[in-house]
């Protein structure tokens, strides 16, 4: 029964010798994994998103239509105000609601949409 005993001790401090050396050497070579980043972790680093352009304030309506033909709308508008009455879009806005706020002194009739086609 001894024998057993010390047979399993033996194996079970061989294996525990066998587990710490496979720890010690674990660190070693996780650290040098992550001091040379792969292929695919620098490509994910590559990718910028894109920068936001400014907000644009224009002068006059006629500037404004130039590059958005129905006006700019803020979000949420469905329909174009026109004596109290909901018309309609007859050229459909451009819908944002920063780009709104900028140009909103535009908004004569307060509909939320600037400088739109009647």
């Amino acid at each position: 029964m001894r024998i057993s005993v010390h047979a399993g001790t033996l194996r079970r401090s061989a294996v525990a010798t066998m587990l710490a050396a496979a720890l010690v050497a674990a660190p070693v070579t996780m650290t040098a994994a992550a001091a040379a980043p792969t292929a695919a972790a620098s490509q994910v680093r590559a990718i910028v998103p894109a920068a936001k352009s400014p907000i644009k304030t224009f002068k006059n309506c006629t500037a404004l239509n130039k590059t958005y033909k129905g006006g700019v709308a803020r979000a949420g508008v469905t329909h174009n105000t026109v004596s109290g009455k909901k018309k309609p879009f007859k050229v459909k806005p451009y819908v944002s609601t920063a780009l709104y706020n900028a140009n909103k002194k535009m908004d004569r009739d307060k509909d939320g949409i600037a400088c739109e086609k009647r």
